[in-house]
């Protein structure tokens, strides 16, 4: 069934058709003792058991070959603008298509997308339409989109399609973009490189307690996949949702950003506002003025380009020069209203802005 929304895309939610599953021999793992098997997907590195699946609940040990259950299985497709990723430093202004099927790799008690991302874990539910690569990549290029966005789920958990996706869409010149927690292994990095252009990754905090609680991961893994993901030549931006109490702390504000610093201070960092949402109702929402505070950390620390999101109108949503200062993108919300770059550099100092800007 097909569903029209205000952005003028549209979700795919399946049933009937949409449920009969088409399991694809998984990527990334390895035989054991008496039929097991151990993913290499993710941080996590399951040991599965016959009949059972890993964390991600997607992916399914039968009798010794694990399987991804969510291979063409898209749950929901959009044509977004590439703000909304958010990547503020590809393609400003243009169209990403994006896509996702059922499941995660994590259990964040604030998942802004729980029904489609745990659905398989908690429910065993797995459900979509089946696409193949082919017509995503037919329908990107319809739709006038510059990229293809794997997003709204985690695309690390439907990595097969998704890269069978990425290799179709650089060969007809599309750019390929995830929206991702960073818990892939080395291996799925590295793997992905070539045909990955850019990663927005959620570092979601700097603490191993936060990840352990909120998440039911870890931290260091996902520091690990940001370096080696800019090792490898992909660009990458990183979101950091600030959630009080539990993550808005400033010195830990300020450990995370001296870590993006390391990576690089040309590394965007959009700091985002949070909402109560699933199993966070009782938590208020961020205060603008400690998104604001986290802005100022950011830049004290030497990043070049730090937005606030999720505040509307607001000043930290605009790209300006790091060097001169002058204004480079005028943004409101997800819309780019105007931009002043000249060959890809600012207009005034000629100081080049960072990115994948053509």
């Amino acid at each position: 069934m097909l569903l029209q929304n205000a952005g003028g895309g549209f979700l795919l939610h399946g049933r009937g058709r949409e449920n009969v599953i088409m399991p694809r021999e998984a990527l990334f793992y390895e035989r054991l003792e008496n039929r097991g098997v151990r993913c290499r997907l993710c941080g996590h590195h399951c040991h599965i058991k016959p009949d059972a699946r890993g964390v991600c609940g997607v992916r399914e040990n039968r009798d010794g070959t694990l399987y991804s259950l969510v291979y063409g299985k898209l749950i929901a497709e959009n044509v977004d603008p590439i703000e909304k990723k958010p990547l503020f430093h590809v393609l400003p202004g243009s169209r990403s298509y994006s896509i996702a099927t059922p499941g995660c790799n994590f259990r964040c008690a604030f998942c802004q997308n729980h029904e489609i991302s745990q659905a398989p874990a908690r429910r065993k539910l797995i459900i979509g339409r089946d696409t193949t690569p082919e017509e995503v990549v037919e329908r990107a290029l319809t739709t006038g989109s510059q990229s293809i966005a794997y997003t709204y789920t985690e695309p690390t958990v439907y990595f097969e399609f998704a890269y069978d996706c990425c290799r179709l869409a650089h060969e007809k010149n599309i750019r390929n973009v995830f929206v991702s927690n960073g818990y892939m292994s080395e291996e799925v990095v590295d793997f992905a490189a070539p045909f990955l252009d850019a990663i927005n990754v959620d570092l979601k905090a700097f603490s191993e307690e936060f990840y352990k609680k909120q998440c039911g991961a870890a931290l260091q893994p996902v520091l690990d996949t940001l370096k080696r993901l800019k090792e490898r030549g992909v660009w990458v931006e990183i979101t950091t949702l600030v959630i009080p109490t539990l993550n808005d702390d400033p010195s830990e504000l300020r450990q995370l950003a001296g870590f993006i610093r390391s990576l690089g201070p040309e590394t965007p960092w959009h700091i985002s506002r949070f909402h109560p949402c699933y199993e966070l109702q009782d938590i208020d929402p961020t205060p603008v003025s400690t998104i604001h505070r986290a802005v100022e950390i950011g830049k004290e620390e030497g990043l070049h380009y730090v937005y606030s999101g999720n505040v509307p109108g607001d000043a930290g949503e605009k790209t300006f020069c790091h060097h001169c200062g002058q204004l480079l993108i005028d943004r409101f919300g997800y819309l780019v209203r105007d931009t002043f770059i000249r060959d890809g550099a600012c207009p005034q100092c000629r100081t080049p802005l960072a990115g994948l800007l053509r």
